[in-house]
């Protein structure tokens, strides 16, 4: 049970580290500036998101760190990576201000979080449908990278 609970809060708390980046880097007038999609969801909803998707994030590793699936440690290395990477790209996007930068950081992202799905899958169906919506998320979060980084080539000349 000890080990479980601590197991659970050291997933909470990589999740949390991510999190922290928004906190750090946050959009600011500069971000305000630049020109979006109208599809762009309003700056309230990302918060809201987030924190679903970190708690999800959370409880869909602590269910594959204790099955007994020879993928375990595969699964959870793509999780540690997507982790990484999503704790990256908020001081690339909005910290460094570079758009292109962000873009590479996102489709990497892209790219860990649906291996890590899929991996989840494998372990535990419960998780994997936990990551579902975080590949969405990351989706729409690298369809906006991109349409703001092709629509602000001033910002990224300047950056």
């Amino acid at each position: 049970m000890v080990i479980s609970v601590l197991t659970f809060i050291a997933f909470f708390a990589a999740s949390a580290a991510a999190a922290a980046t928004g906190s750090l880097f946050s959009p600011g007038a500069w971000y305000d500036r630049l020109e979006k999609p109208r599809w762009t969801p309003p700056n309230w909803l990302f918060p809201v998101v987030w924190t679903i998707l970190y708690i999800s994030m959370t409880i869909a590793a602590w269910r594959v760190a204790f099955t007994d699936s020879p993928l375990v440690p595969l699964a959870l290395a793509l999780w540690a990576l997507q982790i990484a990477l999503n704790a990256l790209w908020t001081p690339v996007f909005f910290g460094l201000q570079r758009l292109w930068g962000g873009l590479i950081v996102l489709v990497m992202l892209w790219a860990a979080v649906v291996f890590t799905t899929i991996a989840f899958f494998f372990v535990d169906a419960v998780a994997g449908w936990l990551f579902v919506p975080y590949v969405l998320w990351v989706s729409t979060a690298g369809a906006l990278n991109y349409e703001v980084w092709k629509r602000n080539p001033a910002a990224v000349a300047s950056a």
